[in-house]
Formats: structure tokens, C-alpha cells, sequence
């Protein structure tokens, strides 16, 4: 018995396609592009000598590029995961980046595959969409998540900081000097937007909207509302942070619960198909018997189609909204 290495061969060259991404980003951009580091992107294009001016404007650009672009065939799928994660490359340059990829596995393929012409450029070109498509979704993911896990201690920050006096403004110029990346950043450009004369409420609800998160709405809701009413904003944004962070304990709560019905949706719904996968490698000919009766093409159509409405019903089990 002879088991085919080429299914491993192509899942080692899309990691490599994967990995390929994340090195370009970090290459073009430097380490600060990265979420992990500690000092966050706009302080390290400050110190670097860049104009408080130019800085703002570069960031200004990045955070609204991909929208614009959504009149580009196909780019739309992409365009609102690059948006939320903030990817710095330009719509144009992702889409030469999927080409570089596509002609890097395709390489990869020749050399590593025995496949005909026709499915290596189709599966080259799957890669090189897919690699950077599952890039900017997980960055979009992590980004978020990091910015919902440092909202608390950023609007404690904010409280500490009005309490001792400090006027709001100069609050979040203390949470963008703080905070590290993804939210620092964000904050560091609200900040610099209202030294030039725009409105903190209004900075605030345009990047709730950008990032399509309902805790910064609560945050641009309660700032806008004491600006046009008054009020203590310390003791406002105290009651939000406590709010917020239960908000956030009870999600990583519901996440813990539901884990494992999450995995065994995973594994209910991707085990059929690696076991026909692995079926096919070990032994070729095993559903020859069948293959050509009637009932075949129909009942490969009713187990599909199971295999989809089991997919999306455990997404619906498990999908608790907090």
C-alpha cells in the first residue's frame, strides 16, 4: 500500500505562501506594524523624525484606503477585513502581493508536484487569494480582540487622568503615549485630529464605526453626550470602563463554555471529508462498486448538503451574542 505525500506537500506550501505574507508586511513596514510590540506605531514614526503633521496624515490614509477601494472587482469580499485589521498596504499593492504569491507557489508546485499544468495554476491561484484572504481575516480578528481587551484600561486611564484635572484631550494624548498597539495608535490619531480643531465625539463615533464596535460607541455616545450636556465625564467613563470590562469577562465566559461544542461542529463537519480524502489515498478503488449505479451522484448530493446544514446549524448553537 502506497500513500501519496502530494496532499501534504500542497498544505506545507500554502503554510509557506502564509508565512511568506506575514514576512513581506513586516519587511516593508518594520516591527511596529506588528500588534505585539510594545511601543505602538505612531509613536515609533515620531521618534523616527517624521511630522506630527505627516504622521497623521499616513495613518489618516491606511485606516480608510480599503473602503474607498470597494468599487474594485472582487475587492469588496476583502475590503471590510482589511479596514477592520488596518493593514497598511495599499488595495493595489494586496493585489500584486496575491499575484507575487500565486507565481511563488506555482514555482513551489513545479517543483514539489507531479500535477498537470491546468490544476497547478488553479491551486497557485487559489493560494495566492486564499493566503492573503486568511491573513487579513485572522489580523482583523486578533486586532480586534486586543483593542475590546485594552478598552477598559484605557478608559480608566482616561478617568484617572480627568480626575487629577487633565482635560479630555489631553486624557487620550496620555493613552496614546501608554497604551501599545492596536488601540494606542487609534487613540494617538483621535488625539492629533482634535489638536487640528475636529470634534473628540465625532473622531470617536467614526472609528466605533470604522472598527464596527459596540463598546467604542458606548465610549463616543457618553463623550458626545457631556459635551453637549455636561455632566461629570470621570465618574460617565468609570461606570463605561466597569461595563466594558464585565462585558468582556462575560464573553471570554460564553467562549470557554461553548468551546467545545465549537470543536466538535469543527470536527463533525471536516471529518467526513478527510476520511473520504484519506479513503481515496489508501485505497483507490474502494467505491468502484458503486460509482456507476444511479444512486451514486444523488446520494454524494444529500450527504453534501447535510454536511452544509450541519455547518451552519452548530454555528447558530454556538454563535451567543454578548
Amino acid at each position: 500500500m502506497i500513500i501519496s505525500a502530494e496532499p501534504l506537500i500542497y498544505g506545507l506550501i500554502f503554510l509557506a505562501v502564509l508565512a511568506l505574507v506575514q514576512g513581506i508586511y513586516l519587511t516593508v513596514f518594520g516591527k511596529s506594524i506588528s500588534l505585539n510590540n510594545r511601543v505602538n506605531r505612531r509613536l515609533d514614526m515620531l521618534e523616527k523624525g517624521a511630522g506630527r503633521e505627516q504622521v497623521l496624515e499616513q495613518l489618516r490614509k491606511e485606516m480608510s484606503q480599503h473602503m474607498k477601494s470597494q468599487s474594485i472587482p472582487l475587492y469588496a469580499i476583502l475590503a471590510d477585513k482589511a479596514q477592520k485589521a488596518n493593514i497598511a498596504f495599499t488595495p493595489a499593492q494586496l493585489i500584486m502581493l496575491m499575484g507575487v504569491l500565486t507565481m511563488v507557489a506555482f514555482v513551489l508546485l513545479t517543483f514539489g508536484t507531479g500535477a498537470s499544468l491546468l490544476i497547478r495554476v488553479v491551486v497557485s491561484v487559489i493560494m495566492g487569494v486564499g493566503a492573503v484572504f486568511v491573513w487579513v481575516n485572522n489580523t482583523a480578528k486578533k486586532r480586534l480582540a486586543m483593542v475590546e481587551e485594552q478598552l477598559p484600561d484605557a478608559v480608566e486611564l482616561m478617568v484617572r487622568s480627568l480626575r487629577v484635572g487633565h482635560p479630555f484631550t489631553s486624557a487620550l494624548q496620555i493613552v496614546a503615549k501608554e497604551v501599545p498597539d492596536p488601540l494606542g495608535t487609534e487613540m494617538g490619531v483621535i488625539s492629533d485630529e482634535a489638536a487640528y480643531g475636529r470634534d473628540v465625539g465625532e473622531a470617536l463615533k467614526h472609528m466605533a464605526e470604522r472598527l464596527d464596535m459596540q463598546d467604542m460607541r458606548f465610549l463616543a455616545v457618553a463623550v458626545t453626550i457631556q459635551q453637549t450636556s455636561g455632566g461629570n465625564l470621570a465618574e460617565i467613563l468609570d461606570g463605561l470602563a466597569k461595563v466594558v470590562r464585565s462585558r468582556f469577562k462575560l464573553f471570554r465566559r460564553v467562549k470557554a463554555i461553548t468551546a467545545e461544542a465549537k470543536w466538535s461542529g469543527m470536527f463533525l463537519s471536516m471529518f467526513p471529508i478527510l476520511a473520504l480524502v484519506m479513503i481515496n489515498v489508501i485505497q483507490p478503488n474502494y467505491y468502484d462498486d458503486v460509482r456507476e449505479t444511479a444512486y451514486f451522484i444523488p446520494a454524494c448530493l444529500v450527504v453534501a448538503a447535510f454536511l452544509v446544514v450541519n455547518i451552519f446549524v452548530m454555528r447558530m448553537l454556538v454563535n451567543i451574542k454578548v
